[in-house]
């Protein structure tokens, strides 16, 4: 692969992608500690609800009353509840994030899937580049998100990555997403190496995305053909390294593949030695 060519497009693509959000965020604080970034035409939405929120110029934060997990959680349901009523929650989910200091830290309160980048609060996800390894360089397994979708609808993925949801593990997420989107065996898929994580955080029109990403690498057979179960994925292609490059960049026609998937893909490429000695930098 010529990597000193393709490297400088992909970094461009993500650099503008990932560039610093622009609007000004409050931060929002729960016993002094920040677990969301609101901007400030959320904040003064939030505003409206004086029973659950404290909103000022420098900060959003729950009423002092509601002091408990389960009082927040229930707080917050019904704020999202109204907001999605409004139109401003498009992709519900009826799934719960766990929303803490961090991945390990005891949670703070739960909050509905669908509203966790409105609020601007830290997610995580597991995502998996599913790779055959033949002769040479290995090739990897991209699927096409359907068009249903309310985030990145019709995009390249990974060929597996979902949220993790409350409750559940870094692995149990690895298993239920390899099922769902490409009908890999449980047994397969707990053989996925884990290989650290990537950050995206960037401003959207539904929020702030602040998430970090598991990311996988996973072994498959040679004749394996990804099957979807829960229609979420509507084709799928295998492709070599060099083609994995040239998608994540965006050069070639209308197929653009997600930023969350671009930053595990590259990733992989680069451990996988995809591009020339040095151009990484």
């Amino acid at each position: 692969m010529n990597g000193e060519a393709i490297l400088p497009a992909i970094r461009a693509r993500l650099d503008a992608a990932l560039a610093a959000p622009h609007p000004r965020y409050r931060p929002w604080r729960v016993d002094g500690k920040t677990l969301g970034w609101i901007d400030d035409a959320r904040a003064q939405r939030l505003g409206r609800f004086s029973g659950v929120f404290a909103v000022t110029d420098d900060a959003v934060a729950f009423l002092p009353a509601l002091a408990t997990v389960a009082m927040r959680t229930e707080a917050v349901a019904a704020v999202a509840q109204r907001l999605r009523a409004d139109g401003e929650l498009p992709a519900w989910r009826d799934e719960l994030y766990a929303v803490a200091t961090s991945f390990d830290a005891p949670m703070v309160f739960a909050l509905e899937r669908g509203a966790a980048r409105w609020f601007g609060v830290r997610t995580y996800a597991a995502h998996v580049n599913g790779y055959v390894a033949r002769r040479g360089a290995p090739r990897l397994w991209f699927a096409r998100r359907s068009a249903t979708k309310a985030i990145d609808p019709g995009m390249l993925d990974n060929l597996v990555g979902g949220g993790i949801a409350a409750g559940a593990s870094v692995l149990d997420t690895v298993v239920r997403e390899a099922w769902e989107e490409a009908g890999i065996a449980p047994d397969v898929a707990r053989t996925a190496r884990a290989h650290g994580t990537v950050r995206v955080r960037r401003a959207l029109p539904d929020g702030l995305q602040d998430e970090t990403v598991y990311v996988h690498d996973l072994a498959l057979a040679a004749d394996f053909v990804p099957a979807n179960q829960d229609g979420e994925a509507v084709d799928h292609r295998l492709v070599d390294l060099d083609a994995a490059a040239r998608l994540i960049a965006a050069v070639d026609g209308p197929d653009v593949v997600t930023v969350d998937a671009s930053l595990v893909t590259l990733d992989f490429l680069l451990r996988h030695g995809a591009f020339a000695p040095g151009a990484a930098g």
